[in-house]
Order: structure tokens, then sequence, then C-alpha cells
């Protein structure tokens, strides 16, 4: 099996990608890590050096090694992986994808201190700030995340529940 996890930075891809991974005993692989690791720069370091066209680049081309290298695995994309470079339609042509539907609300309040961090968020002064930016950027992605052929709504997107969605999706696809 293989399974990508989609949606907005602070959607929990990460935190929920290990426990599913642990869970069905495959690995598993956050795309920016794998970025930082082949480019030898973090992310940050790689959007003031060279840029974001240049990260989507690298992006693409991580997903798809990290896709051929393994037959099963559960993937954290990063936020904007599925709107570049045709990404999307590799993610659902090769394995199974979830988007992890965050509300706006909920994503200001889990990356209100670490936006300073993240590219893309990093010019947002204050809490009222950051929100309209996610909702910009939400605003945008949203028609890329909602091909998923599954969803998960927070605050229900536990490990439990996701493998509940994936199950009742197996038998029915």
């Amino acid at each position: 099996m293989k399974l990508y996890l989609i949606g907005m930075p602070g959607a929990g891809k990460t935190t929920l990608g290990r426990s599913l991974a642990q869970s069905y005993g495959v690995p598993f692989i956050d795309l920016d890590a794998e970025i930082v690791e082949r480019e030898q720069r973090s992310i940050p370091e790689l959007f003031v050096q060279e840029g974001e066209a240049y990260f989507r680049q690298c992006e693409a081309d991580a997903l798809r090694a990290v896709v051929a290298r393994y037959p099963a695995l559960v993937l954290a994309t990063g936020g904007g992986t599925p709107c570049f470079h045709h990404n999307l339609e590799l993610l659902l042509e090769t394995g199974l994808t979830l988007y992890l539907a965050v509300p706006v609300p909920e994503l200001v309040r889990r990356l209100q201190h670490a936006a300073a961090a993240r590219p893309l968020l990093a010019a947002t002064p204050d809490a009222a700030a950051l929100e309209v930016r996610l909702r910009e950027t939400l605003a945008a992605r949203q028609r890329f995340y909602e091909r998923a052929p599954l969803r998960c709504t927070a605050p229900t997107c536990s490990p439990e529940a996701v493998r509940r969605l994936i199950a009742r999706y197996s038998t029915t696809a």
C-alpha cells in the first residue's frame, strides 16, 4: 500500500503519517525531509538561495524518486506538493491519497509560533496576518486537495479513524 497525505501546513500530515506507517508496518517518508537530505540544505535556505520555482522542481524530483523507490509507504507531502508539476496526478495514479482538512483557525493555532520557520508563512507578523495568508493559500490549493479520494476533517483524524476510513474505502473501491 502507498498512502499519501496531503493538506495545508500544520494539518498534521507528519504526525499522523508516522503513526499510520507504524501501524501498517511500512516505511514513513516526510517529503520535506527527503528534499533536505537530497539538497543538503534546509527548506528555508532553498527558498532564499534558489527561489520557490527551484524548490518546487526539487520537490517534484524527490516525489518521483520516493514513489519509484518504495513499493509500500506512508508519505507526508508538503502543503503545496499536489499543486505543482502534475504531482497530484502521480499521487492519484500510484496510491491512495488522503486529504487532511483542518479549519483555518485551527491551523493558525498550530502554526502561529512556528510560522517563521516556514518560507511561505514567514512574512506574517501576527496571528491575523497568518490567518489571512492561510485562507488565501487554502483557496488556491483547495481544488487540488479535494481531488483526493479520501478526506478526513479535523479534529477526527486519529490514526484509528483513518484506518477505518481506508478499510471502508478499500471494500468499496
